[in-house]
């Protein structure tokens, strides 16, 4: 079945580059990969597949997208870090355009499994208040009390792969992703979540010879972090094995960004002087995934440790900043 199509919907963006490279090494050689942005804004954008510029909140355009699928992966979204997230809610909230038509448009067109990235932003707010966390547990979504905008698009599109299985049919799978992160994800620009934002100012004092660092919030709050290399197999075992229910795709393992910094520095082989911007958008408390059901329906979870996918994702991040930048184009604009 190498030759079945498979349709990833966000192909140009950062978890559906990796995903399209991901289906490419184990030999799929019909993929279609769907996205908004110009192909030179893609993440990454390979030759021999179907690369399409379209406008998925369109149904027209969801229904090219989705002619002769037998898969379809929608990872389509507008969204970024917890900066953009807070600030641009009623556009987190249009996703939920891409969502609906890409149902439609994949039941119309006789696709046999449809799996759709949802995220840990639907949990109750209430159970993310206290940096020292009980992680969250699949049935914690409710009673429902998302995050503002972005968190209640990604439940009620949860809802709805539900209610399209039910009524018609539909294969669906949904993932609940806890903070992906890596290698070609995106780093600067205001978009950017934290490990990459992180690495990023920590290559910025190191280049300028200044060490000091900004961190949004007391550096306090907790978060876990999942290598996209196991996010992209999760999506892969949730899509082909009995998973019925949205589940976590996440990492377990619990750090306070004060720790996540520590690690980025180590790296780094630096120690820089930390100043807390108290006022800037840093989300919830405490948030992270309980791994339990996801090992009984998969008997797996994601195990990669965040020191190894950082000392990854902060090479990639330097490499970027060098060849855009030049190296010591810090210190010469602060001289």
């Amino acid at each position: 079945m190498k030759d079945q199509r498979i349709v990833i919907g966000g192909g140009g963006g950062f978890i559906g580059g990796h995903l399209t490279a991901y289906f490419r090494d184990k030999g799929f050689t019909n993929i279609r990969a769907v996205d908004i942005k110009p192909f030179d804004e893609w993440h990454q954008c390979f030759e021999g597949v179907e690369n399409l510029q379209l406008d998925l909140k369109q149904l027209d355009n969801c229904r090219r997208a989705c002619e002769g699928a037998t898969e379809v992966y929608n990872l389509a979204a507008d969204m970024g870090g917890m900066g953009f997230i807070e600030t641009h809610k009623a556009a987190c909230m249009l996703s939920v355009l891409i969502s609906t038509h890409m149902l439609v448009a994949a039941k119309d067109a006789g696709v046999k499994k449809f799996f759709y990235s949802s995220s840990a932003c639907v949990y109750n707010a209430d159970k993310q208040r206290d940096e020292d966390v009980t992680p969250l547990k699949e049935a914690d979504a409710y009673p429902a009390m998302a995050e503002d905008g972005y968190g209640w698009e990604k439940l009620f599109t949860e809802r709805m792969c539900r209610h399209f299985t039910e009524d018609y049919g539909l294969y669906t799978r949904v993932a609940r992703f806890h903070n992906v992160y890596g290698p070609e994800g995106t780093w600067e620009g205001g978009r950017e979540k934290a490990p990459a934002a992180i690495s990023r100012k920590v290559i910025l004092a190191k280049e300028a010879g200044n060490h000091d660092i900004e961190i949004w919030g007391d550096g306090k709050q907790t978060r876990s972090f999942m290598y996209i290399d196991d996010c992209t197999k999760g999506i892969d075992m949730i899509m082909h094995n009995d998973v019925p229910e949205p589940i976590n795709l996440g990492s377990d393992e619990l750090v306070t960004i004060n720790q996540l910094v520590d690690i980025v520095e180590d790296i780094a082989g630096i120690k820089l002087k930390r100043h807390y911007k108290l006022d800037a958008p840093k989300g919830v408390n405490g948030r992270n995934s309980d791994n339990t059901k996801i090992k009984e329906y998969l008997g797996w979870a994601p195990s990669i440790r965040l020191r190894d996918g950082m000392e990854k994702t902060y090479r990639w991040i330097h490499d970027q900043y060098v060849a855009k930048y030049g190296k010591g184009a810090a210190a010469k604009a602060s001289a």
